[in-house]
């Protein structure tokens, strides 16, 4: 049985890489035929186009190279702040789902079945050409002051493209997170929850310092998921004009002509993120464990 797996494995891996030598033979052939050569020098030209906004200076006449490292910055900002808004947003839905209060568990759930029933492209467009394009000019409280032409927040200038896909990423992954959370918390014992009721705690320092540390193991797994999904769908902020790393390398792409090259950047660039992300998790999965094994 041992030999047979092994030589199901081997035999798995013989196809992948015929098919991964098949593909390069193909796009060798094809660059042969059209001319075209692989190379990446043209990253040091000026790309001559502008960008709406910029985590660091940044001009025209600079490199193709800094360009999509603004993009890819840009990217990396509204993901960050997506994957903490999130997180906040679906863990209060989904203990919300598990409440025993009935109007909070209909709220959450009537949140969660209407935006996991939209695509999130509709609801990026919403949040621009709805919501955020017809703010008006208010100042809140001296620190917050909204309009249509962003937000300016504690000193900070948040455009509008960017609010609208952070509010549509944060939204779109919270409602799947909820489900998450509601899951794993449904997945401890009953009696974990009569227990803190039993000491005269509250539902809610019941689900914090009981429930939730428990429910970890079932909820990271799925969680790491979720927080992928995130990263990959951030790529449809060009529907809105957000100059994250996609839109800058489609520019990049239709100036150049260099389709292969700035793919391959763009895959090999979203690919380190996932890894990353992948790698964060799978290791506070391993510490959340390791933790409730050692208090067992």
């Amino acid at each position: 049985m041992r030999q047979r797996r092994l030589l199901v494995q081997v035999g798995f891996a013989a196809v992948l890489m015929g098919l991964l030598a098949l593909l390069v033979n193909n796009l060798a052939v094809n660059l042969i035929r059209t001319g075209l050569g692989l190379g990446f020098g043209w990253l040091g030209r000026p790309a001559g186009f502008a960008l709406a906004e910029t985590a660091l200076p940044y001009a025209p006449s600079d490199s193709y190279l800094w360009a999509l490292t603004i993009g890819w910055l840009n990217s990396l900002k509204v993901i960050a702040a997506g994957l903490v808004l999130a997180t906040v947003l679906g863990v209060a839905a989904g203990a919300a789902r598990s409440s025993s209060n009935r109007l909070l568990r209909s709220l959450a759930g009537g949140y969660v079945a209407l935006i996991r029933q939209v695509p999130l492209l509709l609801q990026l467009l919403f949040w621009y050409f709805v919501a955020f394009l017809g703010l008006p000019s208010v100042p809140i409280g001296g620190l917050i002051r909204l309009s249509n032409q962003g937000i300016q927040l504690l000193g900070l200038n948040l455009s509008v493209e960017f609010c609208a896909v952070l509010v549509g990423l944060t939204v779109f992954t919270g409602a799947s997170i909820a489900e998450i959370v509601r899951g794993g918390i449904n997945a401890v014992p009953r009696g974990q929850w009569e227990a803190f009721r039993s000491l005269g705690l509250g539902e809610g320092l019941g689900l914090r310092r009981i429930v939730l540390p428990q429910a970890l193991p079932a909820i990271l797994p799925a969680l790491t998921s979720q927080y992928l999904n995130l990263a990959k769908n951030s790529t449809l902020a060009i529907a809105v004009g957000y100059a994250d790393l996609y839109a800058v390398s489609d520019t990049t792409i239709t100036q150049t002509g260099r389709a292969i090259e700035g793919f391959l950047l763009l895959l090999l660039s979203f690919l380190l993120l996932n890894l990353l992300i992948s790698g964060g998790m799978a290791a506070l999965n391993r510490a959340v464990l390791g933790r409730l094994n050692r208090s067992r």
